[in-house]
């Protein structure tokens, strides 16, 4: 029954809330790291990824694959932050780029969601082919901690061997849910933000595809439940919203999990909701750890005095072998 005791984790006195937790790191937070490359990854169906690299792993073969959340990307504090420490302790570091989030718009009318396993799977692929590595970690936050811990549950039996740990942090594990929690009077300022930021990408397809993609009333979308009836559902082979949430919610898939994974859901998180929290497919799956933390925020989790966070000083912990145990 691998539900951890809570961890003690403790943000500075002034980040008295969640929404402090959340918004000042991804604000503020500046990380003193840089890849050492860039490559494009060509995908089958004519689109592309970009892949962000830092390479010090000599013996061993060790990488760590950082996926980011929703409309973020490789050098977001938490994927930098993340990339720093696991290098400075004797890893490589990937961080990659879903489709539209490097800087330069993808060539297909289609984006990516938090079921579509299939970019990260040809990533994991061409890194292993890459470099032979002997151990690979992956991490993921947010929607990329849905996508780390849905490519592990749904084919279980097909997952590379080199894969040793998992490990994923503030994951909306029922869409429906995450989505309603957006639209709550409380949470507008981040619903805005993730609309705003999609909105312009919707304006530029519109260009790219016209008739297969309308910006037309983009302004009137007030939340996610408008957005992905609208966009997120068509345009990747879903009936509708409901359809979409159904499918692509990473918490039906966990109990077929057979690597060794955490996750790690903050309960003052502002975008979960209990659904949120699988409670149950952690005390069912010896190979799921569930830690929930009182504090940290979305993808916050800032220690005082301390250059790396307490989510990733966590997850060199659990990379490193001490998984059954909170830190």
């Amino acid at each position: 029954m691998p539900i951890l005791p809570k961890p003690v984790y403790q943000p500075s006195c002034w980040q008295f809330n969640a929404h402090i937790q959340t918004i000042y790191p991804s604000i503020l937070r500046k990380v003193n790291f840089r890849y050492e490359q860039r490559e494009r990854l060509e995908l089958p169906d004519g689109d592309f990824v970009d892949l962000d690299w830092k390479l010090v792993s000599t013996e061993r073969k060790k990488l760590v694959i950082i996926t980011h959340g929703l409309e973020g990307d490789s050098h977001r504090h938490y994927v930098l932050g993340m990339a720093s420490l696991f290098t400075q302790n004797g890893y490589d570091a990937l961080g990659w780029n879903c489709r539209s989030c490097s800087g330069e718009l993808n060539r297909l009318v289609r984006f990516y969601h938090h079921g579509d396993t299939g970019d990260l799977r040809l990533v994991i692929d061409h890194a292993l082919k890459k470099y032979a590595y002997d151990e690979v970690v992956l991490v993921g936050f947010s929607m990329g901690g849905s996508l780390t811990l849905r490519i592990l549950g749904e084919d279980p039996s097909n997952v590379p061997p080199q894969i040793k740990k998992a490990i994923a942090f503030s994951v909306p594990c029922d869409l429906l849910a995450g989505a309603k929690a957006l639209s709550l009077p409380g949470n507008k300022i981040y619903a805005n933000r993730f609309l705003q930021k999609l909105g312009k990408k919707i304006q530029q397809k519109e260009k790219l595809f016209p008739g297969q993609i309308s910006y037309e009333g983009y302004k009137k979308i007030r939340d996610f439940k408008v957005f992905d009836n609208r966009y997120s559902a068509p345009l990747h082979g879903f009936a509708d919203g409901n359809d979409f949430y159904a499918q692509a919610s990473v918490k039906p898939f966990l109990k077929n999990i057979r690597v060794s994974s955490l996750l790690v859901q903050a309960l003052n998180d502002p975008f979960l909701t209990e659904e949120c929290i699988p409670y149950q497919e952690a005390a069912d799956n010896a190979h799921l750890f569930l830690e929930t933390p009182d504090e940290g925020g979305h993808c916050g989790f800032m220690l005082p005095g301390s250059e790396f966070s307490w989510a990733e000083w966590r997850a060199l912990a659990f990379a490193s072998g001490r998984g059954a145990k909170a830190t």
